[in-house]
């Protein structure tokens, strides 16, 4: 079953790799394991990565933490992983002012925020796969990818998985849940609705056995795990 994979980077890092010692994620290697589990047959064939560039003024470690996204993204490249890149919007905004959990928001009391927004990303990965299923309805049947599979949690991709659905009714349609095991979370059931199979999971023990090495090849130089991941 040939197999092409669309991951929200963001949900991917904050659902299942914040946090954690795991972060030089083999992408490739994790997700082809995950998609043979469910089904032997399985055959990656396309691995697509979407995200947005760190802003340092924002970011925990500042310069180290873009460095170290460019770093992962070089060596996502090096094994063959398409990578789309967004962009964040960050504008002045107001909210209503947080009091206490008992004291409801109020639009009659707002505070001034830096209102930071992910652009673009979304709709790239929901128009990416619908594209790749339309554009292929002229190549030999044999050529075609026979199965979708999303990684993200996020309900926001609810529209495009049921236009797939419908328009693409032969299409095997997989989510992954980007959660690990020891977080208890349900399924969103827009989602599931639209879903052939659902991996509600990544176990700690599939995270620890799918890392890149500490010095990944590319045809420049070398990506080498951050120093503190």
């Amino acid at each position: 079953m040939r197999t092409a994979f669309f991951i929200d980077g963001y949900n991917l890092y904050y659902g299942l790799l914040a946090g954690t010692p795991y972060k030089w994620l083999d992408l490739p290697a994790l997700l082809t394991y995950v998609s043979r589990i469910q089904n032997p047959t399985s055959e990656t064939i396309q691995v697509n990565y979407f995200t947005s560039p760190v802003l340092p003024s924002l970011a925990t470690r500042g310069r180290e933490s873009k460095e170290a996204q460019d770093t992962y993204i070089r060596a996502l490249k090096a094994r063959g992983v398409v990578v789309s890149l967004g962009k964040h919007r960050l504008e002045h905004g107001t909210a209503p002012r947080y009091v206490d959990k008992h004291t409801p928001a109020s639009r009659q009391d707002k505070v001034d925020i830096w209102d930071l927004e992910e652009k673009q990303t979304d709709v790239s990965l929901a128009i990416g796969m619908y594209r790749l299923l339309a554009k292929q309805q002229n190549i030999p049947a044999e050529e075609r990818i026979e199965q979708i599979i999303l990684v993200s949690a996020d309900t926001d991709m609810t529209p495009s998985l049921k236009a797939i659905k419908e328009d693409f009714p032969d299409i095997q349609v997989g989510i992954i849940l980007p959660h690990r095991e020891d977080i208890d979370r349900g399924v969103p059931g827009s989602l599931q609705n639209y879903a052939s199979w659902v991996r509600k999971y990544i176990k700690i023990d599939e995270l620890q056995a799918h890392q890149f090495p500490n010095r990944v090849p590319t045809h420049k130089k070398p990506a080498d795990k951050p120093y503190y991941w």
